[in-house]
């Protein structure tokens, strides 16, 4: 039986880098392998009323989708605001006030339910969520391994190495990158990824090409076939596709 990694959190270079696209392309590969995983996103800014007047944010519905275990959105995100605005600024405008623990709550809650949680973060790796408070804290709190989502345009260098530095000076565990392409026109795409390639010593989990798919869930089920989920495992070896014995199931089945 594999010993599963309690999940990992999912931060990237800055924001609209497609943290939430590999997110769910990892949700969806974990699921295709008969893993029982589930998407969080402890904070979230910008939503609107459906027709019953509840918030929909739509990185939280993208998490939704792509979870293998069914949970309403209160469940997996516990702060939603309406202003597309930095957390702590979205907070301040609804008289509220982000804290750790109700998060730490909801992540001990979907650990009770699944074999891993993907937790995706917000913005980059130092975004403020309080007066004294930003993700790095919560990706400390939460001790779970890093996963970083590199959005391949012009200064991605620059902004890779620098949030390394910044997970590695926490602590944390670097588990793996994404290369994320965000801008079809980039020069030197190649030579960049070759660039981030020698320089970050952890492996890379896959090279999301530029999707400009409009339908999010055949998006995320594109973008899952770029990750290597054995690398992640820990088994290089792993076929895509086919499954893992879980502490859920004693035997997962295959994908059809």
């Amino acid at each position: 039986m594999i010993a599963f990694p309690r999940g990992w959190f999912i931060t990237g270079t800055d924001t609209g880098v497609g943290k939430t696209l590999s997110s769910s392309a990892l949700l969806e590969a974990l699921g295709q392998a008969g893993v029982r995983a589930i998407g969080m996103k402890p904070v979230a800014s910008g939503a609107e009323p459906d027709a019953h007047g509840m918030l929909v944010n739509d990185d939280v519905a993208r998490l939704q989708a792509a979870s293998s275990i069914d949970a309403p959105a209160s469940a997996i995100c516990p702060y939603l605001f309406r202003l597309a605005i930095a957390p702590h600024l979205a907070a301040m405008a609804e008289g509220r006030e982000i804290a750790l623990e109700p998060i730490l709550a909801t992540y001990a809650a979907l650990r009770q339910r699944a074999d891993i949680v993907v937790v995706e973060g917000v913005g980059g790796f130092r975004v403020p969520l309080g007066p004294d408070f930003d993700t790095a804290d919560l990706a400390q709190a939460l001790d779970l391994p890093v996963i970083l989502v590199v959005g391949m345009r012009l200064g991605c260098l620059n902004h890779a190495l620098l949030t390394i530095e910044a997970i590695q000076a926490r602590g944390l565990t670097l588990a793996g990158w994404i290369a994320s392409s965000i801008d079809p026109d980039m020069l030197a795409a190649a030579a960049n990824l070759d660039t981030l390639h020698r320089y970050i010593d952890a492996p890379l989990l896959g090279h999301v090409p530029y999707l400009p798919e409009p339908d999010a869930n055949r998006q995320r089920v594109a973008a899952a076939r770029h990750l290597d989920l054995g690398r992640l495992l820990g088994n290089p070896h792993h076929p895509p596709g086919t499954a893992y014995v879980t502490e859920h199931n004693s035997v997962a089945a295959s994908p059809d």
